[in-house]
């Protein structure tokens, strides 16, 4: 039976399409039980505060509908147009962060600019431009190593301008949100890896890159009384410490399958950001371990599904981009769920496609559509979709073909070259 199963799944595996399904469904369940969950966690704060238990998840849903739009343009866009808005983005990015750091906060208002901590407010719409930095640098940063080629391999031809454009957008984004910038910092020098780039550079930037993290770990206090709270929150349970100790009673509470869909009792304002950083603990509470592995299995899928789009790309942008955004979705979540269970010290940054938060759903979903497209571009999904031939209207209204793979293209050329090059036939 065991070996049965193995070769049918070794089957759905080898179908030119897996990677492409895999992605949509790991996507979209982590999304649906994030809606679910969102609403969950605050229904109750949101009927004290709005007077109406659905005030918050109306807002997430609108935002995951403008994200689903987003998804299907993303997987529509070709390579070079991806590599067309890599420096203008990370321009943007840099300068929305500047803004960010210099104009002191104001809080949220409906007309004009203001900042509200890690939140930029333009009108009535909010964003974090930390959010919109990740994809500009993931872009710039994998079009960058094409460009280089085989000169990734010295020193100087990787540093400029590579570290001084990447290091001033991580000091940026690390000034007022730490976490985000640790994410960043993994993606950067997982690409540099996935390049080819020498172990001893990517030693030098990792030692350089802890050392600034300390450096903006000393600069701000609370950031020092996190990393001290993480070993005994008891300690600190009048500041940072209360947070983890909440959200252990809530994964304590929830026991194998939990209390309940809807039945926490720590989102009862006992547990600051219930909605946000510490959904995993809701999801502990009401789903208890059950509904926990269910949300480890989904993202494990989801990453093995980047890095086999990765692996089976024929181009080097798709490549390293595929290997980016995987290693940004999984640090992400890492980051998250090790925080909320005392594994590492708490950062306050999302969980992807289930903490409430509309530019961060927004732009994972981009970032994922981006990747669809890739995966309907690995040469056998590429060959099988252009065999089937859609007709205009599925083109139109999913996605168009793909590219043709690369040795497809290459056969017609080297089939004229050789006929072109071949001598005619002698008459006698």
């Amino acid at each position: 039976m065991r070996a049965g199963f193995t070769e049918m799944l070794r089957g759905l595996l080898d179908r030119p399409l897996a990677s492409y399904y895999l992605l949509l469904s790991s996507s979209a369940l982590l999304l649906t039980i994030g809606l679910v969950m969102v609403f969950s966690a605050t229904m109750v704060e949101s009927y004290a505060d709005q007077g109406s238990a659905f005030f918050v998840i109306i807002q997430q849903a609108t935002w995951a509908l403008v994200g689903v739009v987003v998804f299907w343009v993303a997987q529509r866009l070709p390579v070079r147009t991806y590599r067309g808005i890599a420096r203008p983005l990370l321009v943007i990015s840099i300068l929305l962060g500047l803004v960010l750091v210099f104009m002191p906060s104001s809080g949220s208002s409906d007309s004009g600019v203001g900042t509200d901590g890690l939140w930029l407010h333009i009108g009535p719409i909010q964003f974090q431009p930390a959010e919109i930095a990740k994809f500009g640098l993931l872009l710039w940063v994998a079009d960058s190593l094409v460009r280089l080629g085989p000169r990734i391999a010295s020193w100087r031809d990787l540093a400029v301008p590579m570290f001084p454009i990447a290091g001033l957008s991580m000091i940026i984004i690390g000034y007022s949100d730490l976490g985000t910038m640790l994410i960043i910092v993994a993606m950067f020098i997982g690409l540099l890896w996935a390049s080819g780039v020498p172990l001893r550079i990517l030693g030098v930037l990792f030692g350089v890159a802890l050392g600034g993290s300390a450096l903006l770990i000393a600069f701000q206090p609370y950031r020092m009384e996190r990393i001290l709270s993480f070993s005994r929150p008891e300690d600190f349970a009048s500041g940072w410490g209360y947070q983890a100790i909440q959200g252990y009673y809530a994964i304590a509470d929830g026991g194998w399958f939990g209390v309940g869909l809807g039945e926490s009792r720590q989102k009862w304002e006992w547990l600051p950001n219930g909605h946000n950083d510490f959904i995993f603990a809701l999801i502990a509470e009401e789903l208890g371990v059950i509904g926990c592995m269910v949300i480890l299995i989904l993202f494990a899928v989801l990453v093995y599904t980047g890095f086999r789009i990765a692996r089976r790309s024929d181009d080097p942008f798709r490549k390293l981009v595929a290997a980016g955004v995987t290693i940004w979705l999984a640090g992400q979540a890492f980051i998250n769920i090790g925080g909320v269970l005392g594994l590492i010290p708490i950062t306050g940054v999302p969980l992807p496609f289930i903490s409430d938060g509309g530019t961060a759903l927004v732009v994972v979903l981009a970032a994922v559509g981006m990747l669809a497209g890739f995966a309907r571009a690995e040469p056998d999904a590429s060959a099988a979709l252009r065999a089937r031939n859609p007709s205009r209207l599925v083109r139109l209204l999913w996605a168009p073909l793909p590219p043709a793979p690369r040795s497809e293209e290459a056969a017609p050329k080297a089939k004229t070259r050789s006929k072109a090059g071949s001598k005619p036939p002698q008459t006698k």
